[in-house]
């Protein structure tokens, strides 16, 4: 059995956010304002890997264009992978960058199964070793493919973002702060970030941004 609560339905995330509403006002207001934030869960498996590496550092349409090449042309397994060139690869619209990480996770051999109940820093430290999966890929993989509910990913733009806004700092926080900021909301951090986001959506659209 795991050892860590896992976000299933709307309903641990509307718990999540219930909690943080009472051990911090601000997160009160967000939820007041957007409600609970929405359950974003992925796929756990090599797949979700093959598209943090493809959506780095690109539109999100370009990166679903991307993606949908790949699985037309069969390349979301390891085998077929490691069996294509890099001209293959990025025949299909892969950079040449993205095409040796892709490669390199195929040739990791990355247990994904074991990873389900692994610690959350030996999963990360297991990620982070593959060439092209940074941290903050392995953070989110944790939060959104396996669920769990008090993860937090301090690097991510949109979050420091976020809490400046709604904490009205003197200036976006970076990584360091971020992640220190974020252990007062354990044990729910996944769901801090997931109203963070709301948030920042939330005030974009009010300044007609997004």
């Amino acid at each position: 059995m795991n050892a860590y609560r896992i976000l299933t339905t709307e309903a641990c995330m509307a718990e999540g956010a219930a909690y943080l509403a009472q051990i911090e006002p601000r997160f009160a207001q967000v939820l007041e304002l957007c409600g609970p934030p929405p359950l974003r869960r992925r796929g756990d498996e090599f797949e979700a890997l093959v598209g943090a590496i493809v959506s780095q550092q690109v539109s999100v349409a370009s990166a679903r264009a991307i993606l949908s090449r790949l699985e037309t042309a069969g390349m979301t397994t390891p085998a077929p992978i490691l069996n294509s060139s890099d001209e293959t690869l990025r025949g299909l619209g892969l950079s040449r960058q993205k095409a040796r990480y892709i490669k390199a996770l195929a040739e990791a051999s990355i247990d994904f199964e074991s990873l389900r109940e692994a610690p959350n820093a030996e999963i990360i430290a297991t990620l982070t070793a593959v060439p092209g999966v940074g941290r903050w890929t392995a953070e989110v993989y944790v939060m959104f493919s396996l669920g769990r509910a008090d993860v937090f990913a301090p690097n991510d733009l949109a979050l420091q973002e976020s809490a400046r806004l709604l904490f009205d700092l003197a200036e976006r926080p970076r990584e360091k702060p971020m992640r220190v900021m974020a252990e007062a909301w354990a044990p729910w951090r996944t769901v801090a970030a997931g109203l963070l986001w709301h948030y920042y959506h939330h005030a974009k659209r009010r300044e007609g941004i997004a």
